[in-house]
Parts: C-alpha cells; structure tokens; sequence
C-alpha cells in the first residue's frame, strides 16, 4: 500500500484493465482501500500471461508492472476448475473455447463437455500475486459449488450464469450483486490481501 504520485490517499494498483475485475474489486474494497487500474497510470501495454498454472500467471503479470514502472501492486490469475474435466477449463478459463472467445462461447463448450452428467462439482480459484516494499507475496481464494445444466441470469461476467455455489440455489449471475461480493473467491482472496495491508502498516 502506498502513494502513488498524483494521488493524495492510499491506493493500490491493481495490475489489470479488466473492467469487470476492476470494478468488482473496487466494489469489495469500498471504503478501505482506493483501487487504481493500470489505464488510470496510463499504463496500456499488453501484459504477458503466459504461465501453465494460475500462480504463474499472477505472477508473472505483477512481476512485469513491479519490474518495467517501478510500481508496487498487485495483479491476479482466476480459474474455474472442474474434477470431472480433469481440472479444466483451469488456466484456459478466460479462453476456453478459443483465444478470442466470449464468455457465451466459452460456457457452451463447458455445458457441452460436461453433458448430462450428474458430476457436476467445481470451484473457483483466485490467485492474487503483490509486490510491496520489493517483496512477492501470494493469497489464494477458493469458494466451491457446481456447474448447471444451462445458463441462468443476467448478473457478473465469465462463468457467473453457470456457476451455483455450494449453500445456494441460484448462480451467481442470479445471486444480489452484494452476495457474490461477500463470498465470491476473488473476494476471499481480497479479504487475505486486505489482513496481510492491514497487518503490514
């Protein structure tokens, strides 16, 4: 946590300029902590991902921030992990059905390799990766569920209309916006990201 120049508060860049991540983690944060995107630096270059694991990712795209800018912050890798496709779509989440596919396209191929069977578990992992003061540091985040058989709701992005976490009926494209926000694996991943800060000074 530091101050970037041009801003007075605290803040913490987050090395993305995914709208929808930004915009939810924000939302987590509200209140505790000013969260800055990489175009809000002017910061528009395209970040390498090109890591077999989800740690690897985070790593390597805070890494590049940290090394080329000189900035402290903090970036993230997310996956949805299904034991019945051996762990798929994993650390191809974000281009499951192509590298230039969206979110419909990639949740089609999904329901489509999982057919009709009842084994359905999954979860979602959130790999967050921060460098302050010249050390990395990793926080994890997991909240389990099951995949459905089709699509249901309007809310969240990427998987969110397939996904039913355990301990609800709805997934999370149809849970309250304020729900997801509370339990989400982003959101616990945060919230370890928010204690280290805290415990950090």
């Amino acid at each position: 946590m530091t101050e970037l120049q041009g801003h007075s508060t605290k803040c913490l860049l987050f090395a993305t300029n995914n709208l929808h991540k930004i915009q939810e983690v924000q939302h987590i944060l509200i209140g505790r902590l000013q969260v800055l995107s990489l175009l809000d630096m002017g910061i528009q270059t395209d970040i390498p991902e090109t890591g077999l694991t989800l740690h690897e990712n985070a790593i390597q795209k805070a890494t590049f921030i940290h090394a080329n800018y000189g900035l402290d912050c903090f970036a993230e890798d997310t996956g949805l992990e299904v034991p019945f496709l051996d762990g798929a779509p994993g650390v191809y989440t974000a281009r499951y059905a192509g590298v230039d596919a969206n979110a419909n396209e990639n949740m089609t191929k999904l329901l489509k390799e999982l057919g009709q069977t009842t084994m359905r578990e999954a979860q979602f992992r959130t790999i967050i990766a921060l460098w302050l003061n010249g050390k990395l540091n990793t926080f994890e985040g997991i909240v389990s569920g099951r995949i459905a058989y089709k699509q249901e709701g309007n809310g969240g992005f990427g998987y969110d209309p397939v996904f039913i976490p355990i301990g609800y009926d709805h997934s999370f494209a149809q849970l309250p916006e304020q729900v997801k926000h509370n339990i989400s694996h982003r959101a616990r991943a945060v919230s370890k990201l928010v204690e280290f800060l805290t415990a950090s000074g």
